[in-house]
């Protein structure tokens, strides 16, 4: 089966949020100012990170624990599985965000190389529901600014990005869609998923 989940679209946004420094101020629930510089800050590690002078491999190094601190990734992962997550038996779901949380990472640090000279520039925060939406554009050399909003809620009294909405689609939406799709396709057979992951896990972990 071809790479059906994490597809390369998704990551290549996504790899933005692997930029959190361990000193990010949390910021008060609801508060757009407060949201923009969290974003600002992500933006800032992330820049440090992508065009520093440190190796591939140290970049790579670097990135993995900011992913966790910058992503609510059981949260994405939950949402992912849509109305399945209901149905799946404890020890599925822990499968399931074991397998989610290995693919994430190693989709976003097996593409740090193409993500050197990258730019962005912060614009307005508003309510986005119970979360908080920061307008960005992020730019490539020689392509044109792609807008970004990331969707930033409270995690356990921390921020943390849970979605991102570039060009007018969810990210997190198509994924979910995604996932649904695959399994209902399965006859609602969680297992053939989670075998599905592990298979791709084990080809490019």
């Amino acid at each position: 089966m071809q790479n059906y989940f994490f597809r390369r679209k998704l990551f290549s946004v996504f790899l933005t949020l692997a930029c959190l420094a361990a000193a990010v101020p949390v910021c008060a629930a609801g508060s757009a100012q407060s949201a923009q510089t969290f974003v600002q800050m992500l933006g800032r590690q992330w820049i440090d990170i992508m065009n520093g002078t440190t190796s591939l491999s140290e970049k790579k190094t670097q990135m993995r624990p900011f992913l966790d601190r910058a992503v609510d990734v059981d949260d994405v992962a939950r949402y992912c599985l849509g109305t399945y997550w209901r149905i799946a038996t404890p020890g599925q779901r822990l499968r399931y965000l074991g397998l989610f949380h290995a693919i994430f990472t190693n989709s976003i640090t097996e593409r740090l190389g193409d993500y050197s000279r990258i730019t962005f520039t912060i614009g307005r925060a508003s309510a986005f529901g119970e979360d908080m939406a920061v307008e960005t554009v992020i730019t490539r050399p020689n392509q044109p600014g792609a807008k970004v909003l990331w969707i930033v809620k409270q995690a356990n009294g921390d921020p943390k990005v849970v979605d991102m909405i570039a060009e007018g689609v969810s990210l997190r939406l198509t994924e979910r869609q995604d996932y649904v799709s695959f399994i209902e396709r399965n006859n609602g057979n969680i297992d053939i998923l989670l075998q599905t992951l592990a298979r791709q896990l084990a080809r490019h972990g």
